[in-house]
C-alpha cells in the first residue's frame, strides 16, 4: 500500500484506489479514515483496514457527499462505532444517500454530466446516514492531541473538505484529479471559480503533497504552474 509518512511521523496510507482512493491516517493514537468508496469496494476496504491492524477507528472524514467516496460510511460506523465529519452544506444529502452530479468541467464530461443527471438515482444513492461534526469553514482536532485540520475547499461541490495532515500533506478529495499527466483539473466541477480559489488556499496552507480522490499524488510544484496556468487563462 502506498504510504506517505510527515516529519512528524503520522502515516497517511491509501488503502482503497481504483475508482476512487480512501485513505487512512494514522496520528498519535487516533485512526482517521478520509472517504469510503463506492458499494463495491466494502469487502477490499475492510480487508485493507485490517491489514493495518485498524480494529478501532475513530473518525471518517468526508471529502464531499457524492457516491463513490461516501456509499460504504452508515455500514462503517455501524462496524466500528467511529464519527463522522462532514460539511454542513452536504449534510442534507447524505441525510437523504443522494449524489447531484456536478457540471462538467470538459466538453465530454458536460456531456455526460447531463446525462448522469437523469439517471443518478439508478447509480448514484447510497445507505443514507447522519454526520456526528458538520464542519463550516474549519475544524481542527488538535484537541485530540493530533495536528489535523479540515478546511473547506469548495468548487468540485458546495460543501467540498480538505484535510491537513501536520501541515505536510493534504488530503483534498475532487478539488484536484492526479490521473492526466500535466493537469490536475477534476473532469467535473461545480464551480470552477471557486475550484481555483481553493487551489490557492491549498498552496496557502504550506502542504508539499496533495493526495486526491482518483489518481496519483500531486507536488506542490504542479499545483503552483495549475494556478499560474489559470492566472494567465483569466488574464
Amino acid at each position: 500500500m502506498e504510504t506517505h509518512i510527515t516529519t512528524k511521523g503520522s502515516r497517511v496510507i491509501r488503502i482503497l484506489s481504483g475508482r476512487s482512493n480512501s485513505y487512512i491516517v494514522k496520528s498519535g493514537l487516533v485512526n482517521l479514515l478520509v472517504d469510503t468508496g463506492d458499494k463495491s469496494s466494502y469487502i477490499k476496504l475492510i480487508k485493507g483496514l485490517t491489514s493495518l491492524n485498524c480494529f478501532t477507528l475513530d473518525y471518517i472524514v468526508l471529502t464531499h457527499s457524492h457516491f463513490d467516496h461516501c456509499a460504504n460510511t452508515a455500514l462503517l460506523v455501524q462496524r466500528y462505532g467511529c464519527k463522522v465529519i462532514l460539511s454542513k452544506i452536504e449534510s442534507p444529502m447524505v441525510s437523504e444517500g443522494i449524489t447531484p452530479i456536478p457540471k462538467g468541467t470538459l466538453s465530454v464530461t458536460k456531456i455526460l454530466s447531463a446525462l448522469g443527471r437523469k439517471f443518478e438515482s439508478s447509480f448514484a444513492s447510497y445507505t443514507p446516514f447522519t454526520p456526528d461534526i458538520e464542519v463550516e469553514d474549519c475544524y481542527d482536532l488538535s484537541i485530540h492531541g493530533v495536528n489535523i485540520k479540515i478546511i473547506h475547499t469548495p468548487g468540485h461541490s458546495a460543501g467540498s473538505l480538505s484535510i491537513l495532515v501536520d501541515k505536510e500533506i493534504a488530503l483534498v478529495g475532487d478539488a484536484m484529479f492526479g490521473v492526466f499527466p500535466g493537469s490536475i483539473l477534476p473532469p467535473f466541477a461545480d464551480d470552477t471559480k471557486q475550484l481555483f480559489k481553493s487551489w490557492q488556499k491549498l498552496l496557502d496552507s504550506g502542504c508539499t503533497s496533495f493526495l486526491p480522490g482518483h489518481g496519483k499524488r500531486i507536488e506542490r510544484k504542479l499545483l503552483n504552474s495549475q494556478i499560474k496556468k489559470q492566472s494567465y487563462v483569466k488574464n
